[in-house]
């Protein structure tokens, strides 16, 4: 892994996969059950959120953040940055939380890494959820739409950083704002496209 500013979101940077890290032998050969290394990888959906928050400091403000689906960290160290009083940052990936850790210590700044599915839970005891790219499988787009609901019916404001996954929730998400940035799997000369930052709403369906 290299150390580098995160495209787009220059302020903040991470340790980042290049050809050479062989990540692939964190996760033995590709077998069922193994959680492939997505949290060393840039994704449009947290990187259109850190930006958005970084702009928009007074979003996390003196605000509970649960950054889920965390990845590398990118939303949650945004959010600390932008004066959040806490993130806990949550990820079904164990080295997904040792990587957020690290990038969080690389950044000056304190985040709660949690291991483990907080979408089969209660809501959590936060004042906003952001959500960066979990819409890109059917079942999981299902059960975190399910959570989300659950979460605005306590009262939580939830932001969704998305690309323009297949699985999106259309009806419940109204645009805020939209960012040219570079997705995953793509390198750094890749052309930038446009992702959006959206709000959670409940609606009747």
């Amino acid at each position: 892994m290299v150390i580098a500013p995160a495209p787009s979101v220059p302020e903040i940077s991470l340790y980042t996969a290049h050809p050479g890290s062989g990540l692939w032998r964190l996760v033995g050969r590709g077998e069922a059950g193994e959680v492939p290394p997505y949290w060393a990888y840039r994704w449009a959906g947290g990187t259109v959120l850190a930006r958005y928050i970084l702009d928009h400091p007074e979003t996390v403000s003196g605000k509970r953040v649960l950054d889920l689906g965390a990845g590398s960290g990118i939303v949650g160290i945004a959010a600390m940055k932008a004066g959040a009083t806490s993130v806990v940052a949550a990820d079904i990936d164990e080295n997904a939380v040792i990587a957020i850790g690290l990038n969080a210590a690389l950044n000056g700044v304190s985040v709660e890494a949690m291991l483990g599915d907080l979408t089969i839970g209660q809501p959590p005891a936060v004042d906003l959820i952001a959500v960066g790219d979990l819409f890109y499988d059917p079942s999981l787009a299902l059960r975190v739409t399910a959570f989300l609901r659950q979460c605005v019916a306590a009262g939580i404001r939830i932001l969704v950083g998305d690309p323009g996954r297949a699985f999106l929730p259309h009806v419940h998400l109204r645009p805020v704002a939209e960012y040219p940035v570079s997705d995953f799997g793509e390198g750094g000369a890749i052309e930038r496209k446009p992702s959006a930052v959206f709000s959670f709403i409940e609606v009747d369906e």
